[in-house]
């Protein structure tokens, strides 16, 4: 059924030419970022894997991570079922303690990947993905800062001794008060800001106008005013390291924890991206911006996706049911009076 050659084994093992082609499509005519077709690549190998183990096509005692899927072809793909699928998501759970929203992310990309096949390429007649349920997700309150813990880390922020003091707080307040992404922040050039408004590429290679109030325009400046200027190796980089270097996401990531772990805050719960959570909570919950100008804000292409941030925090809880006419109603007191 899958046939090697002498030239298949200089070619790297992890892939194969179709797998090769679906991810040239997303990226090209989908337009998915590279980052996502990296996710979406890790899931289809580590799926191969399985079924090359799971058909007995490797040896017994050949490590997981070193079975090889470059011999995979269209009559390999052309006999996978929808069981097969099943058993590789009761493999995630059980074997790999995958949590749901990692198993949902997976049967995600196996459904792209086999409808490519049939709709796009009919390299295969029916889809084994159609009937795959996604695991079911707990809906969860994401987490974010409140105002005071807001307020303590920009106050962290501009209280540091380190040279990084103005770039660092500048990061913090574009995170804090636009709700940015970490990629749209660390790919801002000094040509996207135009007075006032800022353009960022979002998800989907998709541009949008962000708007930046007095505190970014404030901060902003003072970093302007000790940014680097020569010898820059991207010198249309907004945010620039010591080096003259593009500040990559994992540099960002290391500032912003650095100051969360500086503030007091639990490093192991907050993150760059809780950042954006709590800008988006902290404008709903103050600002009174409506879901659809929130939406639009945040980038988000589905109001679904905005309504998380919608929740309502504990404190309104408690005014809620105090709020409540019984709740004077005390053991040992007279009931209070209806009022008609």
């Amino acid at each position: 059924m899958i046939k090697k050659t002498d030239a298949d084994a200089s070619k790297r093992k992890d892939s194969f030419p179709i797998l090769d082609q679906y991810v040239n499509y997303m990226q090209a005519v989908k337009e998915r970022s590279p980052l996502t077709m990296k996710e979406y690549r890790y899931d289809l190998v580590l799926f191969f894997r399985f079924m090359k183990r799971d058909r007995g096509m490797t040896p017994s005692d050949q490590p997981f991570a070193k079975i090889p899927i470059d011999d995979i072809d269209a009559e390999f793909l052309s006999m996978i079922k929808t069981d097969d699928l099943f058993v590789f998501l009761i493999y995630l759970s059980r074997e790999r303690k995958s949590s749901p929203s990692t198993r949902a992310r997976k049967a995600a990309t196996l459904k792209s990947f086999f409808k490519y096949l049939c709709q796009k390429r009919k390299i295969i007649h029916e889809d084994p993905s159609y009937e795959l349920d996604s695991p079911k997700l707990g809906q969860r309150l994401p987490h974010y800062l409140s105002l005071d813990e807001s307020i303590g880390l920009l106050s962290t922020a501009s209280e540091s001794q380190l040279p990084s003091r103005e770039r660092d707080y500048c990061i913090l307040t574009f995170f804090l008060n636009c709700g940015m992404r970490l990629s749209e922040l660390s790919g801002i050039n000094l040509t996207n800001i135009h007075e006032n408004t800022l353009t960022v590429i979002g998800k989907g290679n998709k541009e949008r106008t962000i708007y930046l109030n007095s505190a970014c325009m404030a901060s902003l400046a003072q970093w302007m005013a000790v940014r680097p200027n020569e010898r820059l190796k991207d010198p249309q980089a907004l945010f620039v390291s010591r080096l003259g270097r593009r500040l990559s996401n994992q540099m960002i990531q290391y500032a912003t924890k650095r100051l969360l772990a500086a503030s007091g805050i639990d490093i192991r719960v907050y993150s760059v991206h809780k950042l954006r959570h709590t800008a988006a909570t902290l404008m709903y919950k103050y600002g009174q911006v409506d879901i659809r100008s929130l939406q639009t804000i945040l980038g988000h292409a589905s109001v679904a996706t905005t309504q998380i941030y919608t929740h309502v925090d504990d404190e309104s809880l408690h005014a809620a049911v105090e709020k409540n006419p019984l709740s004077g109603i005390i053991p040992g007191t007279s009931a209070p009076k209806s009022q008609t």
